[in-house]
């Protein structure tokens, strides 16, 4: 007997200025003017898509101490964007990236719930923690937190965010005009918290959302991330869109949860993945190679070289050979507050193997971004997609895809019109909207019907 089909889960990043937007494209637009916001939004509303996801940083990244304008124009601020998209949008969920290692609990959840009420119950929150001094040195505290101690302060923080989630019920609010009783209960909100990261009490002053606690999302793939999201997140943000490592990594957080008493599908797996469409598949794959190019101009390959030499190589031609000097290993870095530093641990050995593949293949320095730099996860004709896309959900490479188009804000509307409605003919994504709320759209229960059925594991 076959197993049923699973139900795909389709997602919107809006990513705004990054290495995978083309902003110089004409049909790009602004990426912080609320009518792009509202356009992606709405466009992943009518494709009945689950939920719309926002990054955030705390900081513009830096090269040579310049702000790193290749990338980045701006970052507005996360809370703001999706109230203002809570009024013209109706099903749609909003998640939301907040830090857990510069702001406080109380603040985060006092705005979730307020951002569940006002949507209808459609918040989300993906959790993460700050990995750098550069960022740190924009808040009072200033530095960062190793490893470690950033895990445990971000279990800390989700662990109190939920007793204040927690501290009202649902019944607390009676409004009784007849008697001029407004709560049956008036210790409604109390809330002690004694932990080594946060010492608070007092009352938390947002009645019980529509969700209970909005949806929790969790972005990190070190082992204390892998085990952070098996604990206690809804669903995590992969980064694992290939066949190989997605069912790797699928198979590796899905284990770890039953000694959390929770079953594998309390926990949805969903990586980020580019898209670019054709015709054909040859005319795809052809504009996938222009698209290629468009993300990686002759600046922005030596920008990303300058990533692994350490030194400043705006000298070189991005259509010649790779520099002959060995990268600068000190602990200073020009590239600052940048994640891809991280990538390259040993720049030597990486310097070394680059000469050698361009030397081999014929490769420049901006050949050799383009062809070892990420590539589009789905490239096809419309119908190529959305197979390829089913048969990795139903081989458990994923539980569905957070897609990151590279056009802004209009490059959602090819997969929307053309690959959703194959999807939806083929049985295994939805024709509209069953539920009003995101825990509704991603089939995850109550917070307060999955802690019952935990105790009773």
């Amino acid at each position: 007997m076959s197993k049923p089909l699973k139900q795909i889960h389709l997602a919107a990043h809006f990513p705004g200025v990054n290495n995978t937007t083309v902003w110089s494209d004409p049909a790009a637009g602004s990426h912080i003017e609320f009518d792009s916001f509202t356009h992606f939004a709405r466009t992943a509303e009518r494709a009945r898509f689950d939920f719309l996801f926002l990054a955030e940083g705390l900081r513009l990244r830096e090269q040579g101490g310049k702000i790193y304008d290749l990338d980045v124009v701006g970052r507005p601020d996360t809370f703001t964007v999706l109230a203002a998209l809570a009024a013209v949008t109706d099903r749609i969920g909003l998640t939301g990236t907040i830090n857990s290692t510069f702001n406080e609990p109380y603040e985060v959840a006092r705005q979730f719930a307020s951002l569940d009420h006002l949507s209808g119950g459609r918040s989300a929150w993906n959790v993460v923690t700050s990995w750098d001094a550069f960022t740190g040195e924009n808040f009072r505290r200033g530095g960062f937190l190793p490893q470690a101690e950033r895990y445990s302060r971000a279990k800390e923080f989700l662990a109190t965010a939920n007793e204040l989630f927690d501290s009202w019920r649902e019944d607390e609010i009676v409004a009784d005009p007849a008697t001029g009783a407004f709560l049956r209960d008036a210790s409604a909100g109390a809330f002690v918290h004694r932990g080594k990261h946060f010492d608070i009490h007092g009352r938390f002053d947002v009645p019980r959302s529509p969700q209970g606690r909005p949806v929790i999302f969790q972005a990190g793939d070190s082992e204390e991330g892998r085990e952070f999201a098996a604990a206690g997140a809804d669903a995590i943000f992969s980064r694992y869109a290939t066949w190989e490592e997605g069912r790797s990594f699928y198979a590796d957080v899905k284990s770890r949860l039953a000694r959390y008493g929770r079953r594998p599908d309390q926990l949805l797996i969903l990586p980020a993945a580019t898209f670019v469409l054709g015709d054909t598949d040859a005319e795809a794959g052809e504009l996938a190679r222009e698209v290629r190019r468009q993300q990686v101009s002759g600046a922005t390959a030596i920008k990303h070289l300058e990533f692994v030499w350490n030194r400043d190589l705006s000298a070189y031609d991005p259509d010649g050979p790779l520099p002959d000097i060995d990268p600068d290993t000190g602990e200073d870095h020009i590239a600052r507050g940048r994640a891809q530093v991280r990538m390259y641990r040993d720049p030597l050995t990486t310097a070394r193997e680059w000469r050698e593949l361009a030397a081999a293949k014929g490769w420049s320095i901006r050949d050799l971004v383009i062809n070892t730099g990420n590539r589009q996860t789905f490239v096809g004709s419309p119908a190529t997609v959305a197979r390829t896309i089913d048969e990795f959900v139903q081989g458990d490479v994923a539980d569905g895809f957070i897609l990151v188009p590279h056009i802004t804000p209009g490059g959602l509307d090819p997969f929307a019109d053309k690959v959703v409605p194959l999807l939806q003919e083929q049985g295994v994504f939805r024709a509209d909207y069953a539920g009003t709320t995101l825990r509704d759209h991603l089939g995850l229960a109550h917070p307060d019907q999955a802690r019952d059925e935990r105790a009773a594991s």
